[in-house]
């Protein structure tokens, strides 16, 4: 018995080096979100047209935010192996492959919304008439829209540096940009939101500005950072001398980050459409659900920390040639996802009564939040164990696999469940939403086959 929970739980110095490595995200991540919903108090509090508007927008900008971490993810498991190998070089080689990547990304992001961003915006507004001001939350999402396009730089130069730091092993330094980060966007929200001390009462347009300002003072740090501690970061050096990418290296990123690109824009793309699907049911329903996904985003820090750990973890010992470790290590750290996702469930449900108070919102809406909270606190146990797998077996460079499972599936089963319920029927919301997050257990079946067949266990830079 004990040499099979063994199988499952670390000794005393594996959970050390894990915490060592996901703490510093966790903590980031859960000011990131803490403070993040202390934004969407703040925007609620304007009133359910301003948040739902918000809301819509941010929708949209994820596909974005998704692209970019596909991007970013793709080359950073050859980032994570060359640390492993200790090789600089070959580190200086990914990094360059990101700003390129990221920055096309960027370009056609802003090209996409400047010129068709009102009708993306109508196509969540099309839904039933509970009451919302259809015009008015197009009129304040659009505005929110604009000014946000002034971060997008900043935080793709932040989300680079930041990632190479992490897959590298160094997190505390991101956690402390983003800590930093959060807190000047909390303070430029109450002052540019409300026009306190002086200051412009802006309302959704100060929401955007200070999102500005604080991504741009987020990458600053990193930045300089990086650059200052180069006898630490020796990777760093060189940088910029050239430009130089090998086309051998190029087209085995490409092969590789491809899928991985495509699955995280092709998921944030259905989880946009998704969201359209259960826009039909009314502006509520978006209002509901954004508070949802605020307030659980709290609680996924835990779990997804855990999947950062695989990625970063796993990603070393497969580069420096221990796969044995590589396996160990990767399904202890599943397990520990999945209990901490469990612990997390019962927390979050029976607490989910007190989110909405705090909202200006009508009782509609509030009920509509509770639900929706508790629908997603019954599904983090599967949430937490997919999120873990993935970056496991995305770990070892099976990119194309892992795009199979997660974006395809989205795409394929849960939107055509979504989109007929909504369309063709007259489903309660609360069911139409178990269904959808049900199907994913097919999903994790799936995941656990791939992971027991240990076809990740790959090591992808040897000579």
């Amino acid at each position: 018995m004990n040499n099979k929970l063994s199988k499952y739980v670390g000794d005393r110095a594996f959970y050390k080096k894990v915490l060592a490595v996901s703490v510093p995200i966790m903590v980031q991540n859960a000011i990131t979100n803490f403070v993040s919903l202390l934004d969407n108090i703040m925007v609620g509090r304007l009133g359910t047209e301003e948040m739902s508007g918000v809301a819509i927008v941010n929708q949209l900008f994820f596909v974005c935010y998704l692209a970019l971490f596909g991007a970013i993810a793709g080359a950073g498991i050859f980032t994570a192996q060359y640390f492993g190998k200790a090789d600089d070089e070959g580190v200086r080689y990914t990094f360059r492959f990101k700003l390129v990547i990221c920055t096309i990304i960027i370009a056609a992001t802003v090209a996409i919304l400047y010129f068709a961003g009102d009708g993306l915006i109508d196509m969540y507004l099309r839904g039933n008439d509970d009451g919302g001001d259809i015009v008015a939350t197009h009129h304040f999402g659009y505005e929110y829209m604009v000014i946000m396009f002034a971060g997008l730089p900043a935080m793709m130069l932040s989300q680079i540096y930041s990632g190479t730091l992490r897959e590298c092993g160094r997190t505390f330094v991101p956690m402390v940009a983003g800590i930093i980060a959060v807190v000047i966007n909390l303070i430029f929200n109450y002052l540019l939101i409300y026009g306190m001390f002086g200051f412009p009462e802006m309302g959704v347009e100060g929401a955007a500005f200070a999102t500005v300002i604080s991504r741009w003072i987020e990458a600053l740090i990193v930045i300089v950072w990086t650059h200052h501690n180069s006898h630490i970061n020796t990777y760093i050096v060189g940088m910029y001398r050239n430009f130089r990418i090998p086309a051998e290296l190029t087209f085995s990123i490409i092969r590789r980050g491809t899928p991985l690109l495509i699955n995280e824009t092709l998921w944030s793309l259905g989880m946009a459409m998704l969201m359209q699907c259960y826009s039909v049911r009314g502006l509520s329903v978006v209002a509901g659900m954004n508070i949802c996904n605020t307030v659980v985003n709290i609680f996924y820090v835990v779990f997804f920390a855990m999947g950062d750990a695989v990625a970063i973890l796993v990603g070393q010992l497969l580069g420096a040639g221990k796969m044995k470790e590589a396996k160990d290590t990767a399904v202890k750290l599943i397990s520990l996802g999945v209990f901490s996702a469990v612990v997390l469930a019962f927390v979050v449900f029976f607490t989910s009564g007190l989110y909405p108070l705090f909202y200006n919102i009508d009782e509609h809406t509030s009920e509509l939040a509770v639900g929706f909270i508790r629908l997603s606190a019954l599904f983090m146990p599967q949430i937490a164990f997919l999120h873990a797998s993935y970056f496991t077996i995305r770990s070892g460079g099976k990119t194309f696999i892992t795009f199979l499972f997660d974006s395809v599936f989205l795409i394929v089963v849960s939107l055509p469940i979504a989109y007929v319920l909504s369309r063709f029927t007259d489903m309660d919301i609360f069911m139409l939403y178990f269904l959808v997050q049900l199907a994913d257990g097919i999903k994790s079946a799936i995941a656990y086959i791939l992971i027991k067949k240990e076809i990740w266990i790959n090591n992808i830079v040897n000579d």
